[in-house]
């Protein structure tokens, strides 16, 4: 049985619907079912039950948020990563209310993008690493003291070096740089760590150790 996964690609320039198409098919093994940028276009395309859907933000008529509001309105219920270049909080926000699960930058590289993609497929909430701190800001914003105080202590060293770097934005590769230790070890780490947590995503993750003190946005403010 093929693990390739099958995807639907949404803009309203034809260049980047073809650009993006080839990456992923050529270089990354994903199945493309269809690229389009018009909405009744891929109401059909979606009879095909695609395993998620990687929507533009800025398009024309009808912007990237609009069209998932649609879709959900329709009860149509894909995973949708956003790829986009607008870092703005606002886009961020109203996207993940609308429904959004990953919200990328067309800046990362393709690895990262392709990561994040498959991160999505399998469940998670994934936003680009430089959007992390946003994301923390408008949770803090909206949850309440949900998670038990000093949950933390429950992590070995390793792990909380880990949800430390997690927290300050760094992908996965980054942060298996960082600490010297494998891809595949981190992913490991990772999922430890929200299961430890009782955790749904590396974002709940980073809120946590924001709010147990373990991290400021001055930390932020110093990387390059």
């Amino acid at each position: 049985m093929s693990d390739k996964l099958r995807v639907i690609l949404v803009d309203d320039q034809c260049l980047c619907r073809r650009g993006l198409s080839e990456l992923l098919a050529n270089s990354y093994d994903f199945d493309v079912l269809g690229a389009t940028g018009s909405i009744d276009e891929l109401r059909t395309m979606c009879l095909d039950k695609p395993d998620l859907l990687i929507v533009d933000l800025r398009m024309k008529p009808m912007d990237g948020i609009s069209l998932v509001r649609q879709l959900r309105s329709e009860e149509c219920h894909i995973p949708v990563v956003m790829l986009t270049m607008s870092d703005s909080e606002t886009d961020l926000a109203d996207a993940i209310r609308a429904g959004v699960r990953g919200y990328l930058l067309k800046d990362m590289s393709p690895e990262d993008v392709v990561d994040s993609i498959r991160r999505v497929a399998a469940g998670e909430l994934v936003v680009a690493p430089a959007m992390t701190v946003k994301m923390i800001d408008l949770l803090r914003g909206d949850q309440s003291d949900q998670e038990p105080r000093n949950s933390l202590k429950l992590l070995t060293e390793r792990e909380r070096e880990i949800i430390q770097l997690l927290a300050r934005g760094d992908s996965n590769k980054a942060i298996a740089q960082n600490l010297s230790i494998s891809y595949d070890t981190v992913k490991q780490h990772v999922r430890h760590i929200l299961t430890k947590l009782n955790l749904s995503s590396r974002v709940k993750a980073a809120v946590l150790f924001a709010k147990e003190g373990g991290v400021t946005n001055d930390d932020f403010s110093t990387r390059s």
